[in-house]
């Protein structure tokens, strides 16, 4: 059990430590080599027994001691997460991210000068030096731009944060390792910098840079007036008060096309399923 211990420890991860005793003010667990950890008592989860497993999250507190909690950080080591930054000072900037000590971003791995209120896409990372928890808004430094193990598949689903808007599109990071883009004309909604959204891979290029895509296989081939139709519905909280009965003149104020491309839009997107027709109107199916 001890070897398990040492081996599976993480500063900044989640662990299953054993509780070794009860104090006053919380339990002491098992870190192996780093030896007891305190789990404070606000932290401890009612009926716990010495001998148990607790999943806990472990840090450096204040005063620089290993401390367990059994909170959950909004981003863990190896993770990107948009955090806010609640103070600057002398060492950098220190970020809310769910813990009661806040994360520091220190000045040099600040991409820009953060400012007090504003939100940044950030990496946690461990420093190996002191083991204390910090982050980057250097982001590109934590991710690779290349698939070279072919681990992703096109059509797999992903998680993706908006990283970077360029002039095709944003750059993005997929499953909190690689580097992709999001081209512009794959965008049917509003979406900002520091945005997690589920996305799908559109293509693996042949030298492994990586394009995604925010719909299921089959939007991506719509043609363009489908292509309207569904972002005027996604950015209209996904209900149109318009059907094939409707005057062209109501049709082309809403929509800027003709009758005739609306219904052959309505018709793309119904044999997909993403739309449903009702009397006075059609709406997005729900994924």
């Amino acid at each position: 059990m001890k070897l398990k211990i040492a081996e599976l420890l993480a500063i900044g991860k989640y662990n299953q430590l054993e509780v070794l005793k009860t104090v006053d003010f919380g339990l002491y667990l098992d870190g192996g080599p780093y030896g007891e950890i305190l789990l404070p008592q606000r932290y401890v989860p009612e009926g716990t027994e010495v001998g148990q497993e607790l999943e806990v999250f472990l840090y450096n507190d204040s005063e620089d001691r290993l401390i367990a909690t059994t909170e959950r950080p909004l981003a863990t080591v190896g993770e990107f997460a948009f955090l806010e930054a609640k103070e600057v000072g002398e060492y950098g900037a220190f970020l809310e991210w769910g813990l009661p000590k806040d994360l520091l971003v220190p000045f040099r791995e600040q991409a820009l000068r953060m400012q007090r209120g504003q939100s940044y896409l950030v990496y946690v990372y461990l420093d190996d030096s002191t083991d204390r928890i910090a982050a980057s808004s250097r982001w590109k430094r934590f991710v690779e731009e290349k698939d070279e193990a072919g681990e992703l598949q096109v059509d797999e689903e992903v998680s993706i944060f908006i990283a970077e808007r360029t002039d095709l599109g944003y750059k993005v990071v997929i499953n909190h390792r690689f580097q992709g883009i999001l081209y512009h004309n794959q965008i049917f909604q509003s979406i900002a910098i520091g945005d997690q959204l589920p996305a799908y891979i559109d293509q693996v290029r042949e030298d492994q840079r990586i394009d995604v895509r925010l719909q299921q296989v089959g939007v991506a081939g719509m043609n363009e007036a489908a292509t309207e139709l569904l972002a005027h519905l996604q950015l209209h909280d996904g209900y149109l008060p318009l059907t094939d009965k409707s005057p062209p003149e109501a049709i082309y104020a809403q929509l800027q096309m003709s009758k005739k491309a609306f219904k052959k839009a309505v018709g793309n997107l119904y044999k997909q399923r993403l739309i449903q027709l009702e009397k006075q109107g059609i709406r997005l199916v729900k994924a």
